[in-house]
């Protein structure tokens, strides 16, 4: 009986050894899914259209009165932010700049569209600043890198 409450105990403890390793691989692992599906969002969902000059990005541009120039412009950071999303040690960074994009769809949304989907840039927010946060580790290394030129 004490050979089984033993190895039973033993057991315990290394599974609750293990358990937060378990954890911090899991939020890993999660948090890169979560990147690769803003950064496919962000390339296939939001820029393409712009890029392309799909008639409902045109129209909405049209309708802000940025005309093609701003809806390129913007396609384009949003495709840059999507693919940067995925380069480690520009994560950080990428999911920042995203976020001021955002911030600034949330404005236009509320101004010029009377509200009307206002809430998707702030849902894209949370995600983005989470990413901004747990990946800031690697602005150091952007800063080195930028430093050596």
């Amino acid at each position: 009986m004490s050979e089984t409450t033993a190895s039973v105990g033993s057991t315990s403890s290394a599974t609750t050894t293990a358990s937060p390793t378990g954890r911090v691989r899991g939020a890993r692992v999660a948090l890169r899914s979560v990147q690769v599906l803003l950064a496919l969002f962000y390339g296939i969902a939001s820029a393409l259209p712009k890029l392309i000059a799909h008639p409902t990005a045109v129209e909405s541009f049209d309708r802000i009165g940025w005309g093609s120039g701003a809806m390129y412009t913007i396609g384009a950071l949003e495709l840059v932010g999507g693919i940067a999303l995925l380069i480690p040690v520009l994560q950080s960074v990428a999911a920042l700049a995203l976020s001021a994009l955002m911030v600034g769809a949330f404005i236009v949304q509320l101004t010029a569209f009377d509200g009307q989907n206002a809430a998707t840039p702030l849902i894209l927010i949370a995600p983005l600043a989470l990413i901004a946060w747990t990946r800031r580790a690697h602005n150091g290394d952007l800063l080195r890198l930028l430093r050596r030129r």
